[in-house]
């Protein structure tokens, strides 16, 4: 899958005082390149009319690319860099056939980053250094329209 991702959060919707108080806001864009395997919990086969839906799940490894800060000013002004890294995805889905060739998916994906930089936070700069440890997640919901090529599979009857 090739996927363009913006994510961006903002300190003034927080729940918490303490994250309302200091004020910050990012927003980042992530294009993401993953490759991956799908268990499906039933047979599925879009040419079969008995067989044409089934719930999975789905192990892929991503690699990504997004903006990171790089350095800041005197005046707190950021300078942004980009940077390439790797993601582990898990998710969940459900698939259907439509009609004919024509299939419909949704799925919810969690990534897992191997960084911690996604919401500009880093450990790098004192100003936006913020105490954590953990690399981060992100996660994203979709639907997909997907039409399917070839002709079905021949199987030898009798073996």
């Amino acid at each position: 899958t090739l996927s363009f991702l913006p994510i961006k959060g903002d300190d003034a919707k927080a729940d918490t005082d303490l994250r309302r108080n200091r004020g910050l806001n990012f927003s980042n864009i992530i294009i993401e390149l993953a490759a991956g395997i799908e268990y499906n919990f039933y047979e599925y086969d879009v040419s079969s009319e008995d067989k044409s839906w089934t719930p999975y799940i789905l192990f892929e490894l991503a690699a990504f690319n997004y903006s990171y800060v790089k350095s800041q000013d005197t005046e707190g002004n950021n300078a942004l860099g980009k940077k390439t890294a790797l993601a582990v995805p898990l998710g969940v889905g459900f698939k259907s056939k439509l009609s004919g060739n024509i299939a419909f998916s949704l799925e919810t994906k969690f990534r897992y980053a191997f960084e911690d930089d996604l919401d500009y936070s880093t450990d790098k700069i004192t100003s936006l250094d913020f105490g954590g440890t953990g690399n981060d997640w992100y996660m994203f919901t979709g639907v997909s329209l997907i039409y399917t090529f070839g002709r079905p599979a021949c199987y030898t009857q009798g073996l």
